[in-house]
């Protein structure tokens, strides 16, 4: 392949001729903590790295700086990373990179680190996972170096800026999902209602509104570019050339799965592992998902081993039912708040892959910011 004028090739692909690699440990110190997953305290004072995304918090720290964090082994190997200014504590399977040396940004290793670092150990292991991180993988890891420390910064802020927009955009939307829950519970229940409606609910067992239905068998109806989604406890598993219903449905699991209930008003398939349901006219499917949704159903399970639930069962629960045209108004609220909140995710999602497509862009130096 044709190098492009100012670019050569070396160990880690294509960078520019006045970028330089260097290893890990000629860049900065990496040590492993020494604290134990018991030693967490609730509302700690400090962040507390464990072997997981989920940062914990502590009463101690063990250092005070700026750091790069990674689980050196479970099921988050290579996967997990955390950058840190500050005073924090580390799981003793916890690699801490930290005491940048003047050549490196530390934000700008983070960036590359977290990026590329489980491609080298996959590279370097036989096998498709990894168990656990042997300190060399990190201290013999190259890292491009632009020439300055000012080229690195600017790599390092244009990234942090989208990083920033992501964090801002999770937080609105998990406010928004606090809203509408908070709204279900309300509007649901009947502790508050819309403008124009004051009749009194009716309590009712829920097979009075709508027939539990079992799903089917898939093998008959299994196309790999069937029209039809082929639906089971976890989502989608295939597709289908035929429809087992055709009509608005709340759906939950019979076995397996039980607490996640789900809303089709398209054609589909169900295993047998998945309940659907008949809605009784002029009752509305979408009220009744979002009812559905406020329902513990793990207290309705009959089964010591795998959860399961019962069609008589479930209809049998007694809930409170407004009129069809009340269902209707508070489904279509409810509707409006998922829609802003799946419009807010789907920025989110294309904002994550114009920062993978960014890094891939600025940390190989493809494209330079100075």
């Amino acid at each position: 392949m044709e190098l492009k004028p100012g670019y050569k090739q070396t160990e880690v692909g294509v960078i520019p001729e006045d970028w330089r690699l260097d290893y890990i440990e000629n860049l900065a110190e990496i040590t492993t903590g020494s604290r134990n997953t018991q030693d967490r305290v609730d509302d700690g004072e400090y962040p507390f790295f464990v072997r997981s995304q989920t940062i914990e918090r502590i009463n101690s720290y063990s250092y005070d700086g700026e750091a790069v964090l990674t689980a050196g082994d479970g099921v988050g190997t290579g996967k997990i990373f955390h950058y840190i200014n500050g005073k924090f504590d580390t799981h003793q399977r916890v690699y801490r990179i930290s005491d940048f040396n003047e050549r490196i940004n530390g934000y700008y290793f983070y960036l590359y680190f977290s990026n590329f670092f489980y491609n080298r150990i996959m590279q370097m292991t036989a096998k498709s996972s990894v168990d656990s991180v042997r300190r060399e993988m990190i201290a013999k890891m190259l890292i491009p170096l632009p020439p300055t420390k000012e080229e690195q910064q600017a790599i390092a802020t244009a990234l942090s800026d989208v990083d920033a927009l992501i964090e801002s955009l999770d937080r609105l939307i998990a406010k928004k999902r606090d809203i509408k829950q908070a709204a279900m519970q309300e509007l649901l229940t009947g502790k508050r209602r819309l403008p124009g409606f004051s009749e009194e609910w009716e309590t009712k067992p829920i097979g009075a509104v709508l027939t539990i239905c079992h799903g089917k068998n898939q093998k008959a109806v299994e196309n790999l570019n069937g029209p039809y989604p082929i639906l089971g406890t976890g989502g989608q598993i295939g597709t289908a050339n035929f429809y087992l219903y055709d009509k608005p449905s709340v759906l939950i699991g019979r076995k397996g799965t039980i607490d996640q209930p789900r809303f089709m008003d398209t054609p589909f398939w169900t295993v047998d592992t998945l309940f659907y349901s008949m809605v009784h006219e002029p009752n509305n499917a979408k009220f009744l998902y979002y009812r559905f949704c406020l329902i513990k159903w793990k207290q309705y399970n009959e089964a010591s081993g795998v959860p399961s639930l019962n069609a008589r069962t479930i209809e049998g629960i007694e809930i409170e039912i407004p009129s069809s045209a009340e269902q209707e108004s508070i489904a279509t609220v409810l509707s409006d708040m998922d829609a802003e909140i799946s419009a807010l995710e789907n920025k989110r999602d294309k904002t994550k892959l114009l920062k993978q497509g960014m890094m891939q862009e600025l940390l190989t130096g493809r494209i330079r910011l100075i």
